[in-house]
Formats: C-alpha cells, sequence, structure tokens
C-alpha cells in the first residue's frame, strides 16, 4: 500500500488506530533513520492491519466515522505511519494532539546535494541553500529553485551549473517519490475478535520495538475498558499540575496492584472491565489522599523528592486494603518511616518487579506490614542506620541528596536570601536548584584540581550541596560562605542549622572545607537517623522522668532540643526573632499530642546550659521564666496557660529550662505580627501549616 494512499487514509480516517495503541515514543534518531531508509530504498517493514465491523475503542476518537461496512484498524505501524504524516503534511494526525508528541521530528533537515538527513544546527546549516527542511520538501506551495540554487553553487564552488542542477532535481524527486513507496500489509483474519487481534499484536511487537510489560498491561486493559487511557492521561495532568508528574507505566502499576494484589504486570491481562472500573475508582481515591499526606505529613511535595515513585506502590496497596486511609497517626509514621528507608536504600533500583511482588505479598499476608517490610531491607542492604562514610563522595544523583531535602524540609528550611519556606515554592526565580555552599570556581581557585577526579567527587558531593531558590543560586553562585554565613544567621536564625550546615565559623574557611564537610556528614547522618527513628519510636513523657533520661532519649514526636530562647550562638549576641523557634514548638505541642521542650540543650543532646539567656534576664530564672509565660500569652493567648508548665533544672552542672506540654482542647494559633501560624509536630520537628491545611487538619483533629 503507497505511503501517499495510507497517509490520506489517516486524514479521513479510513485507517484508524485503536485506543489500546501505546503514546508516540519514537525518538528523534528513529525518525531520521526512517527517512534515510526510504531514501536509500531500504526495506522499513511491513504495516498489521485488521478489517473489522466491530472495531475497538479508537484513539482520540469519541464516535465512530459513518463508514458502510469494515473499518480498517492498524494494529502495528503506527509510530511509522505517525512519524511519516508529520514529516510528509507537516502537522500531527488527528489521533494525538501537540502536546502527545514528546519528540518531535518536524525539524529535520535534509541536504539535497548529499542526501544526508540531520536535525537542525544553526553553526552547519545557517546560510547553506543545500540544507532545507524535509517537511519543506513536501510542501508544494514551498518553491525549492534548484536552477537558482544550483548557479549560485556552481559560481562558487567551480562545477558545471547544469549538472549540479540535474544531481539536484534527482535527490528532491527521490525525497518526494517517498510518497509512491508501497509498504507490504499483512491481515488480521476478519473472523478474529478483539482478544485474538490483541494476541496477534503481543506477537508482532515482540519482534519488532517490543513493548514494555507496563505497554503490554496498559493494552490489555484498554481493550477490556476503552477509556482507560483517557482516564489516566486525566488524572496525570491533574497531578503534574500539582507538582506530581507520576506517568501511565505508574498508573498501570498501580491499578495492577490495586485491583490483583499482585506486582506483576501481566496479572492485570486477565481481569474484566468491572474489575478494572472498581479498582480505578478506588485507586483515584488513595491517589488524592496521598497528596493530602505526602506534603503534610513527609514533606513530599514532588516527584522530583522520589528517587523513584515504585516506592509509593506498597503504600498504595496497603490503603487499597484498609478501606483507602491510613487509620491513625502511629501508622502514617510506620509508613512514612518505611517510605523514607525505601528511598534511601534503593529498594527498587534493581530487581524492581521481583521486589515490589516481594513487598505486595507480605503487605497482602500481614495486618501490620511495617517491620517485616524494614527486615527486607535489611536482608537486601545489611543495614538501615546511615554512617557519615555513607555520604563521602557521594553525588547529587544518590538517593541520600534527595532523602537529607526531605529532612530539610521537615527542620523547617527555608531560603538563604528571601526566608521562602522552601516546601513550598513556586514559579521560575522560586523554581529550587542545587547550590554548591563551597563554589566551584571558589574551590578550583584554592588547591583543589579539577582534572583530578577524586578531588571532583569531594567538591560535588552531598555535603557540599544545599537547595535553594533559582534567584538565591544565582546570587550566591561564586561567593564564600564566609562572606555571608552571618548575615543569612542574623537575617533568618536557624536557617543553617536546618540544611544541617555547621554553625562553627572556623569551619567557613576555605582551608577547612575538608573538616567542613566531615561534620556535616556527620550531622546528616546523625539527624536522618533520630529523624527516622523518632517517626516509629514514642518515648512516654512525664515530669517524673528525670530531664538526664529526657535528654538521652534524643528529639521525637514529643520530645525537642533549643539551645537557647533568645541568644544567637553564631553571632555570639542577643536575637528577638529567635524565640520564634521555641513559640512555635510550645505551639505545636498544644495542637498535636503535647510534649516537652527542653531550652539549653544542643540538637544532639550535648548541654549548652542558660548562662547566655540569664544573661539577658539578669540572671535571674524567676524573670526568665516571667519573659516566656509573657512571651506564650502574647503570642498565643492566656487561655493557654493551663496547658504547659514550667521548671529549672541542672544537668552537668548547667541550668536547663523544662516547658512541659498537654494537647489543648482547641486549635491553637501564633499571632506573629499582622498574620497566624498554625503549627503542628511531623515527627521530631515542628511544621507550619498552610491555610489549606490548617482546615483540613483542624477539622479532622477537633471535630465536633
Amino acid at each position: 500500500m503507497k505511503i501517499d494512499y495510507l497517509l490520506s487514509s489517516i486524514e479521513h480516517q479510513n485507517l484508524v488506530i485503536p485506543e489500546f495503541q501505546r503514546e508516540y515514543v519514537w525518538n528523534l534518531d528513529q525518525a531520521k533513520q526512517l527517512m534515510d531508509s526510504l531514501c536509500q530504498g531500504y526495506p522499513v517493514g511491513s504495516l498489521l492491519v485488521w478489517k473489522t465491523d466491530n472495531p475497538p475503542e479508537l484513539k482520540n476518537i469519541n464516535t465512530l466515522p459513518e463508514k458502510i461496512g469494515t473499518l480498517t484498524v492498524l494494529l502495528d505501524g503506527q509510530q511509522r505511519l505517525t512519524t511519516l504524516y508529520m514529516l510528509i503534511n507537516g502537522q500531527v494526525p488527528r489521533y494525538y494532539s501537540e502536546e502527545d508528541i514528546h519528540y518531535d521530528p518536524r525539524h529535520l533537515y535534509v541536504n539535497i546535494n548529499e542526501l544526508e538527513f540531520q536535525y537542525y544546527q544553526q553553526m552547519k546549516m545557517k546560510g547553506d541553500s543545500f540544507w532545507w527542511r524535509v517537511v519543506d520538501c513536501f510542501n508544494q506551495s514551498k518553491k525549492i529553485n534548484i536552477i537558482q540554487i544550483a548557479q549560485e553553487r556552481a559560481d562558487n564552488d567551480g562545477v558545471d551549473p547544469m549538472e549540479l542542477a540535474q544531481k539536484l532535481s534527482d535527490n528532491l524527486s527521490k525525497i518526494r517519490g517517498i510518497r509512491q513507496i508501497d509498504i507490504p500489509e499483512q491481515n488480521v483474519p476478519m473472523s478474529a475478535n478483539l482478544d485474538k487481534a490483541i494476541d496477534i499484536f503481543d506477537r508482532v511487537n515482540s519482534q519488532g520495538t517490543k513493548l514494555t510489560d507496563a505497554e503490554l498491561a496498559l493494552t490489555h486493559i484498554v481493550a477490556k475498558w476503552p477509556v482507560a487511557r483517557r482516564e489516566f492521561k486525566s488524572k496525570l495532568k491533574e497531578y503534574t499540575a500539582r507538582g506530581l508528574d507520576f506517568g501511565l507505566d505508574f498508573m498501570t502499576r498501580a491499578l495492577t496492584t490495586t485491583v490483583t494484589n499482585r506486582a506483576l504486570f501481566e496479572t492485570i491481562h486477565t481481569r474484566n472491565r468491572e474489575e478494572l472500573e472498581n479498582g480505578w475508582r478506588k485507586l483515584k481515591k488513595i491517589l488524592d489522599y496521598l497528596l493530602t499526606i505526602l506534603p503534610q505529613n513527609a514533606f513530599i511535595n514532588s516527584t522530583n523528592d522520589l528517587s523513584t515513585t515504585n516506592a509509593l506502590i506498597p503504600i498504595v496497596v496497603y490503603l487499597s486494603r484498609i478501606n483507602e486511609k491510613f487509620p491513625d497517626d502511629k501508622t502514617i509514621r510506620n509508613g512514612i518511616n518505611w517510605l523514607y528507608q525505601a528511598l534511601l536504600w534503593s529498594r527498587y533500583t534493581g530487581q524492581t518487579d521481583q521486589r515490589l511482588e516481594a513487598d505486595v505479598q507480605l503487605i497482602v499476608r500481614e495486618t501490620e506490614p511495617w517491620d517485616a517490610l524494614r527486615t527486607l531491607i535489611v536482608e537486601q542492604r545489611g543495614r538501615i542506620k546511615l554512617k557519615e562514610s555513607d555520604l563521602v563522595g557521594r553525588g547529587i544523583q544518590h538517593p541520600i541528596h534527595r532523602v537529607t531535602f526531605i529532612l530539610a524540609k521537615a527542620h523547617g528550611a527555608v531560603d538563604w536570601k528571601n526566608g521562602t519556606f522552601l516546601g513550598s515554592t513556586a514559579g521560575q526565580n522560586l523554581a529550587l536548584q542545587n547550590h554548591h555552599i563551597f563554589p566551584q570556581s571558589y574551590l578550583y581557585n584554592n588547591g583543589w584540581d579539577s582534572n583530578n577526579y577524586l578531588h571532583k567527587q569531594t567538591v560535588n558531593e552531598i555535603a557540599n550541596r544545599v537547595q535553594l531558590t533559582a534567584q538565591t543560586t544565582k546570587e550566591l553562585s561564586n561567593t564564600a560562605p564566609e562572606e555571608y554565613f552571618h548575615q543569612v544567621e542574623e537575617n533568618f536564625p536557624g536557617a543553617l542549622s536546618a540544611q544541617f550546615v555547621p554553625t562553627d565559623p572556623i569551619l567557613w574557611k576555605v582551608e577547612k572545607y575538608k573538616e567542613f564537610l566531615g561534620e556535616r556528614r556527620r550531622i546528616i547522618s546523625q539527624k536522618l537517623n533520630d529523624y527516622l527513628d523518632s517517626l516509629i519510636k514514642e518515648p512516654a513523657v512525664t515530669h517524673r522522668r528525670p530531664i538526664s533520661e529526657l535528654i538521652n532519649l534524643g528529639e521525637s514526636y514529643v520530645l525537642e532540643f533549643k539551645s537557647t530562647l533568645q541568644w544567637n550562638v553564631v553571632t555570639g549576641q542577643q536575637c528577638k526573632k529567635l524565640h520564634l523557634a521555641s513559640l512555635k514548638t510550645i505551639a505545636a505541642f498544644l495542637n498535636s499530642q503535647g510534649g516537652t521542650l527542653v531550652i539549653g540543650v544542643e540538637d544532639d543532646g550535648k548541654i549548652f546550659g542558660l548562662s547566655r539567656d540569664l544573661n539577658l534576664t539578669h540572671n535571674s530564672k524567676d524573670s526568665f521564666e516571667r519573659h516566656l509565660v509573657s512571651l506564650i500569652s502574647n503570642y498565643m493567648g492566656t487561655p493557654t496557660a493551663p496547658y504547659y508548665r514550667i521548671r529549672f533544672e541542672e544537668v552537668d552542672s548547667e541550668a536547663v529550662c523544662v516547658i512541659e506540654v498537654e494537647r489543648s482542647p482547641e486549635p491553637i494559633f501564633l499571632k506573629i505580627q499582622n498574620r497566624k501560624e498554625f503549627c503542628i509536630r511531623a515527627g521530631n520537628t515542628t511544621r507550619t501549616l498552610d491555610s489549606e491545611e490548617t482546615v483540613k487538619y483542624v477539622e479532622t483533629n477537633w471535630r465536633e
């Protein structure tokens, strides 16, 4: 069948594409090779068509064409014909939209003198009259003046203009003659039903460009439930707008596990339409629910925070088996702990199908699967405790980097120039980028060798990287940390610590770069381990427990340490802004399950003492307590008074302040200047919710 006739048949919907076919997936090189092969007269394979009077759902056609008799359905060859349609007609065929074409071949050029095909390269093609867009070669309204080109080139190149003109004309005719090339056609018997046609389609594809298991599974799903692909793509578009780019493969896997309680794609092939539609209704509820849980409780705001979306599949299965929602806060924290561990230790980097199948089957068997799932990670990786050495030489492509940034968001990380919370950035200037704390150029100008592989690893490792907004990254691109870190800490107290940057100014000097990396690796590994532990270990806290025992337990959901109330340990001066950190923790305890705040203890449990704070209140603990009570009253109101108690204790000859907080019977808002903030506990950190999250949290936790 001639290509010209095939393309006309597509235009007039005499040749149609079934909905179960995959998207246009050819890359640019495949399109170029197709044109080159046709121009050289090489075979390009055959088409597989099915003439039927009972066609399946058609791709992007809501109503069937009004044809008498049979309809010709293209089962194999749509990648080739779609490419030819775009290159010859210059348009996307009606069964696709422009946004469906991720690799658009229409900027393919051809040299009409050499018959060489290449995509546009300005240095090579600009001003060269031999190079033309392939689309323009087929466009009759686009005049290619062979005689003029030959005359100009002959004058410049010293060749015979008539000979050159004849060569160019022959080559152009050869290109345009592609329209008249016959592509062989194979036919599925008219007697075949849809299942038989798909079986033949599978066999043909297994011999050519093989469909992935996910694509084959989606083919079978669409055959039973024709609008499935459209449903998936509509929901994917909604999720992408919210920062979660899941993709068709993920949706297919998620539906497979929801319907079959298995992770292997092949298990969905035999399910009927009713099962698929019921599973989809359930899956949509689960994913919509996860879109609330992930940002609010796990600090996962987009799929950029995930090294693989496969890590969400076991959680989808768990939720599908327990009424689509986590039953309580403890289970949420267990699920999030496992998710972090699966990401951190690359649970699904290799042997994905087998490991997902093992995890899914465990969830199906166990009512509380989280400990057993963590055990499988230990069996795979040997441990689930991060060590400082795990960060040595690791670049930002390693999963530790993403999990470290999630942890930074859990600690309230803000931009170092504008103070924007990094978990809620949007827009071009606020888009997040990886920033070198010690700039590359600065290090390479101070003894580090850009040509030395080990040096490059050390310069670019995770311990020298943070995420900041694009504008700030640009402004700080070549600035040494010792030049601006003091200002960061002054403007946004705690901003350095929130991204686990050592606060000892000595380590900010370039000659101490190795020591800086060592200390930051230590902080990251310790904070990450502590945070993961806090999600699943909640110590019972009462005022009877000696404070030294509390400190040894480490920070958790109900226990928080602060070095000072209002003394900046970096600048060595009073900083009144600092008291907000303690007040937010108290508010978070009031809005969560209560807890204990200890002032005078560093994050790692080292005793810092109250001496600097007490110097600001005439060395009087009573004055310190009155000042703290006044702050709580001013920022949260006097009705909070019955729900907290303040006392002082001595630890290692240093005074510390202990504030024990009970859960409030009503939501507590912090009044900060002209705005209100609502804080809760998330793991071993305090988090400020936005207005939408606050409404949902209040409705859930103080429902009448």
